[in-house]
């Protein structure tokens, strides 16, 4: 479980195809305090630690998670969003995230404003996926509240704390991202379908 907001940007050391799976050496400062078997999110893809060696660490990505996030486009030398697990008992400063990624999405629009950025996204609606105005969304594991909604596309405004220290300030038109939707928005939308 985690609440979307990012502890820091690892770096892409390598990448390795072990059949259908991807294993992504990352380098990040909290390695020291991660163990085996701890969930890391990255770009809000939640991954098991296999192992680790000095400040890097080591996951799998099994074709499941590859086929439906962005991980495949990962590149040595990539930054990504991470983010440990949340502790009990500590504030809940996003919102619910799983680190399961429900589709990609494309980012169509990017406004500088004053003071912060537009991002627009599209995404394949045959998914059946939501937002709404005011609602929670996960873009590569950032949460984040939806400005504009419609059935296809969402636009968030980015502050600039949020630009500086996520992944967000490496994005251009046509950047394929990991969504994840609001799990309780998820659950309503399902209860509806089978009514």
């Amino acid at each position: 479980m985690f609440t979307g907001i990012i502890e820091e940007q690892g770096k892409v050391i390598s990448l390795k195809k072990d059949r259908d799976n991807l294993d992504i050496v990352m380098q990040a400062d909290f390695t020291p305090e991660l163990k085996i078997d701890q969930s890391v999110a990255h770009n809000g893809v939640c991954l098991t630690v296999v192992a680790i060696d000095g400040d890097t660490y080591r996951v799998t990505a099994i074709k499941e998670s590859l086929d439906k996030t962005n991980l495949n486009n990962l590149s040595e030398g990539d930054v990504v969003n991470l983010e440990r697990g949340m502790k009990l008992g500590d504030r809940l400063d996003g919102h619910i995230v799983q680190g399961h990624v429900d589709q990609t999405a494309i980012c169509t629009g990017i406004v500088a404003e004053e003071g912060s950025w537009r991002y627009t996204f599209s995404y394949d609606p045959s998914l059946n996926n939501i937002t709404i105005e005011k609602g929670s969304v996960t873009v590569n594991g950032v949460s984040l509240t939806v400005v504009d909604s419609e059935k296809q596309a969402f636009s968030v405004a980015i502050i600039p704390f949020t630009h500086e220290h996520t992944n967000f300030n490496t994005f251009s038109v046509g950047t394929v991202v990991n969504l994840e939707f609001d799990v309780i928005g998820k659950y309503v939308k399902r209860i509806t379908e089978l009514q």
